[in-house]
Order: C-alpha cells, then sequence, then structure tokens
C-alpha cells in the first residue's frame, strides 16, 4: 500500500540522496544541470523544511520502501508542488497518483503544480490525475515556459 510521511530531519540525509536520481532525470530536460567535482550533484537547501511551517517534505512509500518523495509548500492562501518524484521502476503503477491524492486531501484548498515546458511526462502525469480528482476543473496556463495547473480540492470526488 502506498503512503507518504514526513521526512525527519535525522533523515535529511536519505532525502539528499533520493534526490540525487531525481536530479539526473531532470538533466535530461536542463543541460546546464552538471556534476560537482565530486561526481554528484549539488544538493538542495532543505533547511526550511525542518524550520518553516510553511515548507513540508514527505517521503513516498511503498509498504516500507521509500520510492519516492514530494515538497510542498502551504501557506493560508495556497498550496504548491515544489518538487515530487517517484523512482523510474515504479512509474506507471499508480504509485505517483496515490501519493498526489493523499499530499491533496492533507492539504485542503487551492493548489497549484507546475512542469517545465521540456518535461512532458510529468505534463501528462499531472494533467490526468488533476482532470481526474476534479472532474475536470482546473485551470493551467502557460508562461515563461512553464504550465501551471489551479485547482482547488473542494471538487476533489
Amino acid at each position: 500500500m502506498v503512503h507518504i510521511r514526513k521526512v525527519k530531519k535525522s533523515e535529511e540525509a536519505l532525502l539528499h540522496n533520493l534526490m540525487q536520481f531525481y536530479i539526473y532525470e531532470f538533466s535530461k530536460y536542463i543541460p546546464e544541470i552538471k556534476l560537482e567535482s565530486d561526481c554528484t550533484y549539488k544538493p538542495f537547501d532543505l533547511n526550511r523544511y525542518w524550520e518553516e511551517e510553511t515548507h513540508h517534505a514527505y517521503f513516498i512509500c511503498l509498504e516500507a520502501e521509500v520510492i519516492g518523495f514530494a515538497l510542498i509548500e502551504s501557506d493560508e492562501k495556497i498550496n504548491t508542488v515544489l518538487e515530487f518524484f517517484v523512482l523510474a521502476s515504479y512509474q506507471g503503477k499508480g504509485f505517483g497518483k496515490t501519493a498526489a491524492r493523499k499530499l491533496f486531501k492533507a492539504f485542503e484548498g487551492y493548489w497549484n503544480v507546475s512542469q517545465i515546458e521540456k518535461n512532458q511526462p510529468a505534463q501528462a502525469f499531472w494533467r490526468n490525475i488533476i482532470s481526474d480528482i476534479t472532474k475536470g476543473e482546473m485551470e493551467e496556463v502557460h508562461e515563461n515556459r512553464v504550465y501551471v495547473q489551479k485547482f482547488h480540492t473542494s471538487s476533489i470526488v
């Protein structure tokens, strides 16, 4: 069974390790992403996920196994998926959709989900899940080479 669980500060190194796969996958869309001199990708600054109430880091788990992560920003007005990743061997099996649904239910309200123009698989994933859960009640904008889906979780069935 797929579930999400908060990443603890003590698990930050594990999240950084998992994010290396995410950055690697993303590098095919952004050629400027390069390995550092130690042959790893530059780590994200995750401090705000432990220090600010508006930022939330989750592991996506299949039973006890970590298969992905989600980084969420949530304030009084809007929730935003900042980063979302499921390992390649678990993609296309509904695990990401289940995790996304759980995130949308955990943070009621308005949402923005964005994808860069070149990442067509992500666009298809998010359009499909959002359209499905909102019965098509979403708006999509395209500007500065980014697609953004805007919706409210009140329309989730």
